[in-house]
């Protein structure tokens, strides 16, 4: 049986015999992958035009709404995934790290979408007014570039990988093309057309392409995006291709690097323990074959014996097997080739001067390859620090000094994630500040943290994941970061109407009357950039005194005439919460309405000092609106409150719960 690939709207058979996908631990034959005589280069162009106006159509929240529609889809027919993802040579832990992670990534970004406007603009920072009469002005805004997104996935990931590549592209309306790889590629198969059949995906948004990618890479461009992940030495052969030195296409890579665990000279015996723990299970988790995976451990001298039969000691009851069998905690190696690669460089590493300080006494027949403990006494050649070893396997060095410790962690030349175990403050900040260009994720581990932590080599959607140097330099998930990376940054400049028409959000000087309260409006029904100016309130010296009084708040410049005389303000004055109350009571319509609460208040600014006899006016604008469920919507108010001289002395923006049109008035 042939795997098939998904281009163009169809499911499409590669040409020739193709690469044989095998069971990790039978050896069995389950499909064959070729992409010979595929319409690779047309593909792109397709998706870009089908798949691109088909995204744009939706706007920011439909689409998050799809990716949480989406994630509940597959969760309902994960076992599937499960079972074949034993095929791999994964464990039912193994699957769940790689499929309920990718479930979980959807959520995550579908969850983000709930801050987004409802169209395809992503504005950026403020307004900036390039004319004194606000007639002209300029903002930075993100844009999808009319491109597409290309994903070339590793083996060890085929759900998680592809999906945590795929979901913020969507958000951002971009169209993914994922290519998985050969040993997994039935795996991602499965899920993509479960993806399909959803019935959620619009047409043109996922492609899927099994086999070698061919010449697509000569139908990217400036548009276009690669996210990679593999070994640094694919990622480096890609990167010298026209398509990203001349043509200006976006390469990311995230790549294997020699990630390092180090046990603090402050750690206790707990953060040992927890520390042991940690790796143990790094080098269990996939087998090991994770590009997070901890490869170099470091531990003061006098602790490094100990921390090895610490991690030894759990290591050692792990049942090695077919992981469809019953009590098997670890499985094979993804294939006899990746075994062959493993042996390698373990080989490479004892030529260096590490030896085998311990390995397990499991099978090591097919692809199956045992834990090893490595241990480096001579922590210094440059080989054990440049070599790695894509499974079961960690090498163990002292040190003597923070400082040497240091200079041996940045041996590696670049790291996705590096574990430090101490409870000390200090040494973290010494850690931190010494391996900022260093690595992409610090992980302190200690004993007030342990029983929360997600652990060494779990990357979680909302925080960046990728490295410098060796590790690819790239940038994967991190919540918006992400969603961001996919989009075009461009400054528009413009009139206030057309920023405020086109950005959704309210441009000054674009404002306009209301002809009724706002209050009185349903979310639907409200306007961005409409406007009220409310009626005027002068405040009395028992404005002041009361207020005092009921908030407890008897602060000098309140209450003590001659201290507030003397104080910067020169008179006594209102409390800064009184102002703020005080224009509540001005805009606010009393009566039942659409308004259903208070959802928050942000960015508040005391500009002025204000005082008895001085008059109030508050003017309330709709800022921004994005719907929040399908009865409600939240409304931002920007809020600007004047005195007698129009001067302002207080600014801040009010979030309301609105209901949307045709729920009613609130009982």
């Amino acid at each position: 049986m042939k795997l098939q690939s998904y281009l163009m709207g169809e499911w499409r058979e590669g040409q020739g015999e193709g690469v044989p996908v095998r069971d990790a631990s039978t050896g069995e034959v389950l499909a064959r992958v070729t992409a010979e005589g595929l319409p690779v280069k047309e593909a792109v162009a397709w998706g870009r035009e089908v798949g691109g106006r088909a995204l744009l159509a939706l706007g920011f929240q439909e689409r998050g709404r799809r990716l949480r529609a989406l994630a509940q889809y597959l969760s309902e027919r994960k076992e599937e995934l499960y079972r074949l993802y034993a095929t791999t040579g994964g464990t039912r832990r193994d699957a769940w790290y790689d499929v309920d992670g990718g479930i979980g990534v959807l959520y995550t970004y579908s969850s983000l979408a709930r801050n987004l406007p409802e169209g395809n603009l992503l504005p950026e920072d403020d307004f900036l007014p390039l004319s004194k009469d606000l007639s002209f002005q300029g903002r930075h805004v993100l844009a999808p570039k009319g491109g597409i997104t290309v994903q070339i996935n590793a083996f060890n990931f085929p759900v998680w990988g592809l999906l945590e590549k795929f979901a913020p592209a969507f958000l951002a309306g971009v169209p993914t093309l994922a290519k998985p790889a050969t040993p997994t590629a039935h795996v991602a198969e499965a899920l993509v057309r479960m993806m399909l059949e959803s019935g959620l995906l619009p047409e043109g948004s996922l492609q899927l392409l099994v086999g070698s990618v061919g010449d697509l890479f000569d139908a990217l461009d400036h548009r276009d995006s690669v996210y990679f992940t593999g070994s640094k030495a694919t990622a480096d052969r890609l990167r010298r291709h026209p398509a990203f030195l001349e043509r200006g296409t976006l390469f990311n890579a995230e790549t294997d690097s020699l990630n390092a665990a180090l046990l603090g000279l402050e750690a206790g015996e707990e953060e040992l323990e927890r520390l042991a723990q940690e790796i143990a299970q790094e080098l269990t988790i996939k087998t090991g074959q994770r590009c997070t995976a901890i490869r170099r451990v470091f531990a003061p001298e006098d602790r490094l014996l100990p921390l090895l039969e610490a991690v030894r000691a759990r290591l050692e009851p792990l049942r090695l097997g077919d992981p469809r069998a019953e009590g098997v905690d670890l499985g094979p190696l993804a294939s006899s080739a990746q075994k062959e690669e493993v042996e390698r460089a373990v080989a490479t590493l004892v030529q260096g001067g590490a030896r085998v300080h311990w390995r397990h006494p499991g099978p090591a027949e097919g692809a199956f390859f045992p834990p090893t403990l490595l241990l480096a006494e001579d922590p210094g050649p440059p080989a054990l620090h440049q070599v790695e070893a894509f499974g079961p396997v960690a090498t163990f060095f002292p040190y003597r000094t923070p400082e040497e410790a240091l200079r041996l962690l940045r041996l590696g030349g670049g790291m996705l994630v590096a574990t430090l175990a101490t409870p000390d403050p200090q040494e973290a900040r010494f850690y931190l500040q010494g391996l900022a260009g260093e690595v992409g994720r610090l992980h302190v581990l200690n004993r007030r943290n342990a029983h929360a932590s997600t652990g060494h080599g779990s990357p979680l959607p909302r925080l960046l994941h990728g490295g410098p140097g060796r590790a690819g330099g790239g940038e994967e998930l991190g919540g918006m970061l992400a969603v961001r990376r996919h989009l075009a940054r461009l400054a528009f400049q413009a009139d206030p109407q057309t920023l405020q028409a086109l950005t959704g959000e309210y441009a000054k000087g674009a404002e306009h009357p209301a002809r009724v309260h706002p209050f009185r409006k349903t979310y639907e029904e409200l306007e961005v950039g409409e406007t009220l100016w409310t009626h005027r309130r002068t405040v009395t010296e028992a404005d002041i005194a009361l207020f005092a009084h009921l908030s407890w708040d008897h602060f000098y410049a309140h209450t003590d005439e001659i201290a507030a005389r003397e104080s910067l303000f020169g008179r006594r004055v209102a409390h800064g919460y009184f102002v703020l109350s005080a224009a509540a009571g001005l805009f606010v319509d009393p009566a039942p309405g659409p308004v259903l609460a208070n959802y928050g208040l942000e960015g508040l600014r005391f500009l002025e000092p204000v005082g008895a006899g001085d008059t109030l006016q508050a003017r309330l604008t709709v800022k921004r609106k994005r719907p929040r469920d399908a009865k409600t919507g939240v409304v931002e108010w920007a809020v600007e409150v004047v005195n007698q001289e129009r001067k302002p002395v207080a600014t801040y923006t009010v979030l309301t719960l609105v209901a949307r049109k045709g729920e009613g008035e609130p009982a």
